[in-house]
């Protein structure tokens, strides 16, 4: 029925009739093997006077097949000329006008230089000649300061205003499957920039749209292969036998961790094949169980220690609240959120996870927007969120890093079973109109679990094309 839903939107008759409600959508560009670097294409790269940020940018761009060109009329030109010199990158200078018949795969702008709203028209005077000319799967980067670090309430006023600007930069480009980000990178972070820029311009980030990331001080470590950045890593998946949790686990493992597959006996048969495809490890148990955390620990200490650890596994028991059993509620809560945190506890105390270590909890859409019939459910993945935000400047000490994904409609075996005219609406309610894969939740997750990613942590990214609802 799908595939006969998507054959009437090609046709002429049917295009015509659904088109307002049913959109064409362009496919989204996913990561391939076949991809010699994290980036290929055209770049236009602009900075604000007195901007930071831009000779990492074109230190990273130098390790890509980015051509990169910059308005040469700009404020900031003069030091996009003079970084790129220092590092021995080709940079391009044109005039920018809409009459131009370049198109570019990326612009990237760097507005860590802004110190007051004054500044904001630099956005305005990069953007606007050439927003027509973002090819389609395109990116938008813009990169600025936190601004709850800023030296004035002028600045951080500029700088909180970047996040409604590619928030909104992202909804007016998703026709073309294109995306708009926003990094703020903390002073002295400047080194820890790489893990968090390669992903949002790669392929990797495809249904990432419209999100925030949050870089901070840390160890700073060389970015590894691109292929294979967690090679020699040990990584913990829980419920990994099928869906979402099977492509987290295919997909660390394509990047070269060593998988350890946890679900419940029942799903045994599934997990076995996973693992046995793979290369990884089973371990059967229900995390709830009080001897759970203990067995973990101690499978993965016999591993050598853990490198990664995602808290993938929940359940959904969705009731209105005042139909709802109070035995529902309290499985939901227990799975959802208060084993992981058991099992953190038990994993710290025995300092079974390494130096370097990384945490990736899965949260959901609802957890942010709320739902009717999940107060259980919606309250279990708020709570991953604010476990998150509050461990990440603890754990950090120990360079360990703890981040989210909250995933939005993702076509999955449980989306498949929704009826067919509900289904295609809800593929289409986010800035990019199309589901998204389980993979794009994996991608997010190996993103957060880069040896390089070490400043990222305390971390919320929806996984989500830009959902309609939600932050």
């Amino acid at each position: 029925m799908s595939n006969f839903i998507e054959s009437v939107l090609d046709s002429g008759v049917g295009r015509s009739l659904m088109k307002s409600v049913l959109p064409k959508t362009i496919e989204l560009k996913r990561y391939s093997a076949s991809q010699a670097t994290y980036f290929e294409g055209r770049v236009l790269l602009g900075a604000s006077a007195n901007a930071a940020l831009t000779r990492d940018i074109l230190r990273n761009l130098k390790d890509s097949a980015a051509k990169v060109f910059y308005p040469a009329a700009s404020r900031g030109a003069g030091q996009i000329v003079a970084a790129a010199a220092e590092l021995g990158v080709t940079v391009t200078g044109i005039e920018c006008n809409p009459d131009m018949t370049d198109k570019f795969d990326a612009f990237v702008f760097d507005a860590s230089g802004f110190a007051d709203t004054t500044e904001l028209n630099q956005l305005y005077y990069f953007f606007n000649p050439v927003m027509r000319k973002l090819t389609s799967n395109g990116r938008v980067i813009v990169l600025g300061r936190p601004h709850m670090k800023a030296a004035t309430g002028e600045q951080a006023a500029a700088m909180r205003a970047l996040e409604g600007f590619s928030r909104s930069v992202a909804k007016e480009i998703g026709k073309k499957s294109a995306t708009a980000q926003a990094v703020f990178v903390e002073e002295g972070a400047e080194a820890n920039l790489d893990a968090a820029f390669r992903f949002v311009i790669s392929a990797k980030s495809a249904y990432v749209d419209g999100q925030v990331l949050q870089v901070v001080k840390a160890e700073a470590v060389t970015y590894p292969d691109w292929h294979k950045p967690l090679a020699g890593k040990v990584a913990l998946v829980t419920g990994a036998s099928r869906g979402i949790g099977e492509s987290i686990a295919r997909t660390l493992a394509r990047d070269g961790a060593t998988v350890l597959g946890l679900d419940i006996p029942p799903a045994e048969a599934d997990l076995k094949r996973v693992m046995a495809e793979i290369g990884g490890d089973v371990l059967l148990g229900d995390i709830s169980s009080a001897d759970a955390p203990q067995q973990i620990s101690d499978k993965l200490k016999a591993m050598g220690g853990a490198d990664i650890v995602v808290h993938n596994a929940g359940i959904t028991r969705d009731k209105t609240l005042a139909n709802m059993p109070e035995h529902w509620w309290n499985m939901t809560i227990d799975i959802n959120l208060s084993a992981e945190e058991r099992i953190n506890h038990v994993l710290f105390e025995d300092k079974t996870l390494n130096k370097g270590g990384r945490i990736i909890c899965v949260s959901s859409m609802n957890g942010i927007a709320g739902q009717t019939g999940q107060t259980n459910y919606a309250a279990s993945k708020a709570g991953v969120i604010g476990y998150v935000q509050y461990m990440a400047d603890k754990l950090l000490a120990d360079g360990i890093t703890i981040n989210a994904v909250a995933p939005g409609f993702i076509e999955t075996a449980m989306t498949d079973a929704i009826p067919v005219i509900t289904r295609e609406i809800g593929r289409r309610l986010n800035s990019l109109s199309q589901g998204g894969k389980p993979v794009d939740v994996a991608e997010t997750i190996a993103f957060f679990a880069n040896p390089a990613a070490g400043g990222v942590t305390g971390n919320v990214v929806r996984v989500c094309g830009q959902s309609l609802i939600g932050a």
